[in-house]
């Protein structure tokens, strides 16, 4: 007989890893960026603290192609590595609340080891994977990895830092006058 009854005979208890994904909506919960700067579509896979994959649909009405490149539109290689930067975001602000969020932003600390290999157009799909290598109470080292199709287009390592996000007051608007 089994040990644990709730498992089959012969099974093995090895942990069950939780995946977990997030639709454009969810996204936007956690995240700050907006359109045009709204570079991930759909987290697919999350494990918390772990890694993250996401996807982002290279699509020709997105504003940087008419410029780069206007005969052979090509995603800037500081795109992909914001979008990779975006999916690490959504791992480390999913830890948080929707309050704690609102008083968090994440920025960039450092880059290091980007390589970019091959060129992402219009159409492709690109899936981003990032790795945590360390993370702590405010700040995390990533690794990330873009592919298209299985081929590896670009890479890089990235550190960033949570801050307090500073709130300007609201400006006074004068008191209608009465007359």
């Amino acid at each position: 007989m089994s040990e644990n009854p709730e498992l089959p005979e012969g099974a093995s208890a090895a942990p069950v890893v939780e995946k977990k994904t997030l639709d454009i909506v969810e996204i936007m919960a956690i995240l700050p960026h907006r359109y045009p700067f709204l570079l991930i579509d759909r987290v697919i896979e999350m494990e918390a603290r772990t890694r993250v994959v996401a996807i982002k649909n290279v699509s020709m009405n997105e504003p940087h192609f008419p410029g780069h490149f206007p005969d052979f539109p090509v995603m800037p290689a500081v795109l992909q590595v914001e979008a990779m930067a975006q999916a690490g975001g959504a791992l480390l602000l999913g830890e948080y609340t929707a309050e704690e969020r609102a008083e968090k932003l994440m920025f960039f600390t450092g880059i290091e080891n980007a390589r970019f290999r091959r060129p992402v157009t219009p159409g492709d799909v690109l899936r981003i994977e990032v790795t945590v290598e360390n993370w702590r109470s405010r700040a995390v080292k990533m690794r990330g990895e873009c592919t298209v199709e299985g081929k590896l287009v670009s890479e890089a390592v990235f550190t960033a830092q949570l801050v307090p996000r500073v709130r300007k007051p609201a400006a006074e608007t004068p008191a209608a006058s009465a007359e």
